[in-house]
C-alpha cells in the first residue's frame, strides 16, 4: 500500500512510511543528545563485544552462567544497533522519515529481543537456583546441552510471538498524518495510528506480556525465594556472603531491565504519554546496554580475574 504522509509543522511529505517525530520537540538540544549517544553507543558496543571476547577466551569462564551472559551481551548489541544508528541520523535531519517495512522490521526485531530477555533472564535464575539450591547436582542439571535448549527455546519464544503480533498489526489499515510519537518503531505509538478498532490486539498483547514477560518474572521470583531461603539457611556468614554475590549481577540486571519495561508496556494505550516514554525507552536501549557489562565486571571476582589474565597474557605476548 502507497500513501502520502504529510507533516504540516515541517511541510514534509512522504510516500509509503512514517515520521518518526522523536526528539523533535527538543529543538536545538538534539545536537546535544546525538553527541552524548555518538559516545554512549560505542561504548555500548565495544563493552558487550569485550565480555563475548573475554569469556571465549578463558575456558575458566566456559559455565552455564557464562555461556547466558554471551547470549545476553549480543542481545544487548542488537538492541542498541537495532535504534540508535537511526536515531543519530535523525537527530540531525529535517525528514525523520521510515519505510512502512523498516517500521516493520525494526519493530519485530526490537519486541523479539524484548521478550527473549525475559526468557533468558528467567534461564539465568534457573541457573543460580541450581547453583546454590543443589550445588552437588549442578553439573548434572545444568548440562550443555540444557544450556542451548534454554537458549533456543529463548529466542524461539520471542521469534515466534513478536511474528505473530507484529505481522497482525501491520496487516491493519493506518490513517491519520503517519506522525509516530517516537525515535523508533515501538508497539504503542504506531498501534496509534491504526484507524480501527485495535482491542484484539490488544488483547492479544497482553497475553503474549502475560505469558512471556510476567511469566518468566515471575519464575525469576520464585528461583530467588528459593535461593534466599537456601542461603540464610547456610552456617557461615561468609558461604552466606559469597552465596549471594553470584546472584547479586543477575539481580541488578533483572531490576533494570524489568523497572523500566514494565513502566512502559504493562498498561493501557490511553495513558501512554510520549515525552515521559521517550526518555524510558533511552534507558533500555541505550543506558542499560552500557550498565550492564559494568555490572558483570565490577561484580564478579571471576571475570575481573579472567581480564587480568587475558592482559597479561597480552602484554607478554608483545614483549
Amino acid at each position: 500500500m502507497t500513501y502520502s504522509v504529510s507533516d504540516p509543522g515541517e511541510n514534509q511529505t512522504i510516500a509509503d512510511g512514517f515520521i518518526l517525530v522523536g526528539f523533535s520537540y527538543l529543538n536545538e538540544l538534539q545536537i546535544v543528545l546525538f553527541l552524548m549517544l555518538l559516545v554512549t553507543y560505542p561504548v555500548a558496543l565495544v563493552g558487550n563485544m569485550l565480555i563475548i571476547l573475554l569469556i571465549k577466551l578463558n575456558s575458566s569462564l566456559h559455565t552455564p552462567m557464562y555461556f547466558f551472559l554471551v547470549n545476553l551481551s549480543l542481545l544487548e548489541i542488537c538492541y542498541t544497533t537495532n535504534v540508535v544508528p537511526q536515531l543519530l541520523v535523525h537527530l540531525l535531519v529535517e525528514q525523520k522519515t521510515i519505510s512502512t517495512a523498516g517500521c516493520m522490521v525494526q519493530m519485530f526485531v526490537f519486541t523479539t529481543l524484548a521478550l527473549t530477555e525475559c526468557c533468558l533472564l528467567a534461564a539465568m535464575a534457573y541457573d543460580r537456583y541450581v547453583a546454590i539450591c543443589h550445588p552437588l547436582h549442578y553439573t548434572t542439571i545444568m548440562s550443555g546441552r540444557v544450556c542451548v535448549q534454554l537458549t533456543g527455546a529463548s529466542w524461539t519464544i520471542g521469534l515466534l510471538a513478536e511474528g505473530a503480533e507484529t505481522l497482525w498489526l501491520f496487516s491493519l489499515p493506518f490513517c491519520g498524518s503517519h506522525r509516530i510519537h517516537h525515535f523508533f518503531c515501538d508497539i504503542r505509538p504506531v498501534e496509534m495510528m491504526v484507524c480501527v478498532d485495535i482491542s484484539k490486539n490488544e488483547l492479544m498483547g497482553l497475553t503474549v506480556a502475560a505469558l512471556f514477560i510476567m511469566g518468566p518474572f515471575i519464575l525469576i521470583l520464585l528461583s530467588y525465594i528459593l535461593i534466599i531461603s537456601t542461603i540464610v539457611k547456610l552456617p557461615s556468614a561468609e558461604g552466606r556472603r559469597k552465596a549471594f554475590s553470584t546472584c547479586s549481577s543477575h539481580l541488578t540486571v533483572v531490576t533494570l531491565f524489568y523497572g523500566t519495561g514494565l513502566s512502559t508496556y504493562l498498561k493501557p494505550i490511553s495513558s501512554y504519554t510520549p515525552e515521559s516514554d521517550h526518555w524510558i525507552s533511552l534507558m533500555y536501549t541505550v543506558v542499560t546496554p552500557i550498565l550492564n557489562p559494568i555490572i558483570y565486571t565490577l561484580r564478579n571476582k571471576e571475570v575481573k580475574g579472567a581480564f587480568r589474565k587475558t592482559l597479561e597474557k597480552s602484554i607478554c605476548s608483545h614483549s
